[in-house]
């Protein structure tokens, strides 16, 4: 009797799908296939060029279902989750990403904002953009981080409170500080304050001092009050600027010395209404 004949990877693929799985290894498929590396490769260069797969990391690939072929992927949050458990890293989904999943954003995210303990180059996916932001002790703020349902399983994303204090922590990949305030007029509604003050000591206390001078802005008093107690019971506050976007050749004048956080401001934010 003749052998049964081999699946191939495009009906490998579609299993997969029909099972709700949007992603494979290369050495899942191997396995499923049973068929040499060089062989696997071929194929999946097939499904590339067909764009119903999408290789955005080494050994990992992604189908792309046909609702999403014009974009050439489907969504980061489709397979982030698995993704970075491929690479064996902790993470979360945070920043304006993190911002817009909490409901506080007034444009549209341009990047889908992953903060690791990796350093990893962007990923261009289809229509998006996976940006990697590096934080050597993650684990610091793991207490901080929870599971948010997608619609395919799940990924980790940053507490509001988290996210508040991230957004100062990167401020050069969020945007003017006119945009950070505008974000955190909506996020501050969910932040609370017992927990921003214990997650402070995570940060510097220069990242501290500037989303309190923002919180006590914003009008939310409670906020900036509990991480104000935090840094009375820290070291000596040196000032700090507000805004880090101004060069030392071209530095406005000064409009503000805030006391309460020693905090320097050249240009008071502007709320995006």
């Amino acid at each position: 009797m003749p052998d049964t004949a081999r699946p191939s990877l495009s009906a490998y693929m579609s299993g997969r799908l029909a099972a709700g799985q949007a992603v494979f290894t290369q050495t899942e498929a191997l396995a499923a296939l049973k068929i040499t590396r060089r062989g696997f490769l071929k194929a999946a260069e097939r499904e590339q060029n067909r764009h119903t797969l999408f290789n955005p990391r080494y050994g990992f690939y992604v189908i792309v279902p046909p609702q999403y072929l014009s974009w050439g992927a489907p969504p980061p949050a489709w397979y982030i989750d698995d993704l970075m458990r491929h690479e064996g890293h902790p993470y979360y989904v945070g920043l304006l990403k993190a911002a817009e999943l909490h409901g506080a954003t007034h444009q549209a995210v341009m990047e889908f904002q992953i903060v690791t303990d990796k350093r990893m180059p962007k990923i261009r996916a289809g229509r998006s953009i996976i940006a990697f932001f590096y934080r050597k002790n993650i684990g610091r703020v793991a207490e901080a981080v929870a599971d948010h349902k997608t619609d395919t399983g799940r990924m980790k994303i940053s507490s509001p409170e988290l996210t508040a204090l991230d957004l100062l922590r990167y401020p050069h990949n969020v945007g003017t500080i006119d945009s950070i305030a505008t974000v955190l007029a909506d996020l501050g509604k969910k932040v609370r304050p017992e927990r921003l003050s214990k997650l402070a000591p995570a940060f510097e206390q220069t990242i501290v001092q500037r989303l309190g001078y923002l919180l006590d802005y914003l009008k939310f008093t409670r906020s900036a009050d509990m991480l104000l107690n935090h840094l009375k019971a820290a070291e000596p506050l040196t000032w700090v600027e507000l805004d880090l976007a101004y060069s030392k050749q071209d530095e406005p004048k000064i409009v503000e010395r805030n006391k309460r956080w020693r905090v320097v401001v050249r240009h008071r934010p502007e709320i995006d209404e």
